[in-house]
């Protein structure tokens, strides 16, 4: 594990790329440190990814980092009535890219869009996590 938190470097990081200008993406916003962009697969429409331009795993690694980033999306978020702010550490929670990025997720009543920890989502098991 590289001193920042990541499994891998930013010279293999798809977010780092999309930072720098090496990789497409529909740019939303940009900041002298961080970007938004629409992700590949947007669940709502509006949904973004704000990603620091700095190579960090997650919201756990560097707090300064995240705590920008996420000033930068509350920003975004401020636009929407309903929305929904989520970021992930680690595989066991559903991370999938280890560059930090906060979704930003508009949402509406009866958009059906349930979140993962929603009874909808139970499939079996302890619902509540107890």
């Amino acid at each position: 594990m590289s001193p920042n938190g990541a499994l891998n470097g930013p010279e293999s990081c798809v977010f780092c790329a999309i930072a720098a200008g090496r990789e497409p993406a529909t740019i939303v916003r940009e900041w002298a440190d961080v970007i938004a962009i629409r992700p590949l697969g947007e669940v709502t429409d509006g949904h973004v990814l704000v990603i620091p331009r700095t190579h960090v795993a997650d919201a756990g690694v560097d707090p300064a980092v995240s705590a920008r980033t996420m000033a930068c999306a509350a920003e975004l978020m401020a636009q929407w009535p309903a929305a929904n702010i989520i970021t992930s550490r680690g595989a066991d929670a559903t991370q999938t890219v280890f560059h930090l990025h906060i979704h930003v997720v508009p949402r509406a009543a009866g958009d059906g869009l349930p979140l993962p920890w929603t009874p909808q989502q139970a499939t079996g098991g302890a619902e509540s996590g107890r």
